[in-house]
């Protein structure tokens, strides 16, 4: 087989796209959504292979900023748009598109690439560890009950307009502000808050359109937002509709008062009995307000998987929960600039991350410690599960305190 990867074209979008479409099972996607993609395609940073004329692999990034642990907003690779032709699996294809794309982004010195993975056993091989969960609930409104904080019948609700241009700058601003608070969280570029009012009929599965309410204070000071479908359901009761929740934040001094007040008010939206969330934080807040979780049917699965495309300037990014000095010994067999010895000095003020001669205190790959980074996903965990290494005793302890994060990092939306 004699195939060739190149850079995209423009004239060679609707052939690329086409086969990323069929590669995730050959469902077309509606004219806005097509055309939303396009406008965020980075051609620069996107291949495709080519048989002949015939396109036969696909792969793409994007340029984000991402918080890490400590608040700061690190420049990095968004992975997207991978797909393989049935017909060309198993000759290299992925593994040519993966190792030109890291060349690609250590030259730019990006020294994190992210990614969402259809298949998650893909990726581990080309050094990504998953660092990022997300929780999805079914809770039964008509058991579970909602406790809320003093002061949030204070807070005033009120419908507003998805497409509105002042109510989508809104809900953008209070985005904005959150991105800071929270590892993980993608600060959004010029276009992509188009990506969340996305609401082409056919994914609504018999929901209603995308709806908004907005939660202000006394003053009209907007304070956090709610968008959502309700999906009208009868059974031989009566009414049994589901409200399905797309996003919510809330921000600010008086963000817990708003964050429940708009809980409460999709708990109690007329003629439903069930409230889904496909993805929201794994330590979200409202699971400290239902009365009961069990009947809130919980479940977690991977997010965002993280590579370390530059072993010591992604650790130095980032801050440290507590005092760390250790030698990490990193095995990196796709990128091997990173293999070798690594000493980390950190706290809570900065980092320092250099080569170092000096005997390992833990022995891990690129991997685990692009699971570890975003603060999500304890060392001391991986040790337990003998993917981690202690060579000196205390060590993992001290770097899994180290890594911590106050809160749990999360990925709002996918890309």
């Amino acid at each position: 087989m004699t195939t060739e990867l190149r850079v995209l074209t423009p004239a060679e979008w609707d052939t690329w796209y086409a086969t990323l479409e069929r590669a995730f099972g050959g469902v077309e996607e509606s004219a806005q959504e097509r055309a939303l993609w396009r406008d965020l395609t980075e051609f620069d940073r996107s291949v495709g292979v080519w048989d002949g004329g015939a396109c036969v692999g696909t792969a793409g990034a994007f340029s984000f900023r991402m918080t890490v642990p400590g608040g700061a907003s690190l420049a990095v690779a968004g992975v997207t748009m991978v797909g393989v032709a049935a017909t060309h699996r198993r000759r290299g294809v992925l593994t040519s598109m993966m190792r030109q794309q890291l060349d690609d982004v250590r030259a730019r010195g990006e020294a994190v690439a992210v990614l969402t993975a259809s298949e998650p056993v893909i990726y581990g091989r080309f050094g990504y560890g998953v660092g990022t969960f997300e929780l999805r609930a079914s809770i039964d409104t008509a058991r579970v009950r909602i406790a809320v904080p003093e002061g949030t019948d204070d807070v005033r609700l009120r419908y507003a307009p998805v497409a509105d241009e002042a109510v989508r700058n809104t809900c953008e601003e209070i985005y904005a502000q959150a991105v800071a608070g929270r590892p993980g969280m993608l600060a959004r570029q010029p276009g992509w808050e188009r990506v969340p009012l996305l609401d082409p009929e056919k994914d609504r599965e018999g929901a209603s359109a995308l709806q908004c309410v907005l939660a202000s204070d006394a003053d009209g000071t907007v304070l956090g937002f709610a968008r959502f479908r309700v999906k009208p359901e009868w059974s031989a009761a009566g009414a049994d509709g589901v409200v399905v929740l797309e996003d919510l934040e809330a921000v600010g001094p008086r963000a817990p008062q708003a964050y429940a007040a708009l809980w409460r008010f999709l708990f109690g939206i007329d003629l439903t009995s069930k409230l889904t969330a496909h993805n929201r934080p794994s330590d979200d807040a409202w699971l400290h307000l239902v009365s009961d979780t069990r009947r809130s049917a919980v479940t977690l699965r991977d997010s965002m998987h993280v590579r370390l495309v530059d072993v010591g300037a992604a650790l130095e990014a980032r801050t440290y929960r507590a005092p760390v000095d250790v030698v990490f010994e990193v095995q990196d067999a796709f990128c091997p600039w990173n293999e070798g010895r690594w000493r980390l000095t950190g706290d809570a003020k900065g980092a320092v991350c250099v080569r170092t001669a000096d005997p390992a205190d833990v022995a891990l790959s690129v991997r685990e410690l692009g699971a570890a980074y975003l603060g999500g996903v304890p060392l001391a965990g991986l040790a337990a599960a003998g993917r981690v290494r202690e060579l000196r005793e205390g060590a993992v302890a001290e770097a899994s305190v180290a890594f911590g994060s106050d809160v749990a990092p999360w990925l709002a939306h996918g890309f």
